[in-house]
């Protein structure tokens, strides 16, 4: 009886075990998935290293996202130069409204230019699992005051802040200051007003609003899709 207890803890603890390594996954595409454990990730690239020691890189362009500490990371194309570039997107938010963080503590900024961003469709979102959420749409940097600057600049502890509406146009930059908030006050306001104008109780608070921050607007994303439910799903 003492063995079978004890084999029964070895099992239980393995299976413990083996389920926190392989917590992290690079999903390639739809079905196609490596699980092991995410080294970091520079937003352009991300380093996992796989349940037999080996460590890969990808590139952003090469795959569809990555899930790291239970968070989704989602690849969405952009335009540098005439060029088509890819770069990983943190999900916040998902539902009708999305809301994604890009940069921040979790990577290094080395150099800031403005790009404009590509509409991208059909984009799968995991959250919980692989597959999931089926995103659209490009992204329209504006707002947020002068980013065109080519200085070196120290890695910032809070990301640009991104809201998008599949089938409602570009995804917008919705970045509060720090220290500032009235800084992109009425920007934020009315990118917010243009989300949740099929919402009137929202709509109104926001407009009552005086200032905003990422916690204050992850609350009313989340309030948004509490209520409404994406398009296409049942």
């Amino acid at each position: 009886m003492k063995t079978i207890k004890y084999l029964s803890a070895i099992l239980l603890l393995s299976i413990l075990s083996f389920t926190a390594a392989a917590q992290d996954a690079v999903v390639i595409s739809d079905g196609n998935f490596i699980r092991g454990t995410i080294q970091g990730t520079d937003f352009v690239t991300v380093g996992i290293k796989k349940d037999d020691g080996e460590v890969q890189q990808f590139n952003a362009k090469d795959i569809k996202e990555f899930m790291w500490n239970s968070e989704t990371f989602v690849s969405k194309p952009f335009i540098s130069h005439k060029k088509t570039e890819y770069r990983f997107f943190k999900l916040i938010e998902a539902g009708s409204v999305n809301l994604y963080s890009m940069g921040g503590s979790t990577g290094v900024e080395k150099k800031r230019r403005r790009v404009r961003f590509m509409p991208s469709i059909g984009l799968g979102i995991g959250t919980g699992g692989f597959g999931g959420f089926g995103f659209g749409g490009g992204v329209s940097i504006a707002g947020g005051g002068n980013r065109d600057d080519d200085e070196p600049r120290q890695p910032r502890r809070q990301g640009l802040i991104y809201i998008e509406k599949p089938g409602t146009g570009d995804m917008l930059e919705i970045t509060p200051e720090e220290g500032n908030p009235d800084a992109n006050y009425r920007y934020i306001k009315n990118a917010l007003l243009e989300k949740f104008s099929d919402d009137q109780d929202l709509t109104a608070r926001v407009k009552d609003m005086n200032t905003f921050d990422v916690k204050s607007i992850q609350s009313l994303v989340k309030a948004y899709n509490s209520v409404h439910q994406p398009a296409g799903s049942n």
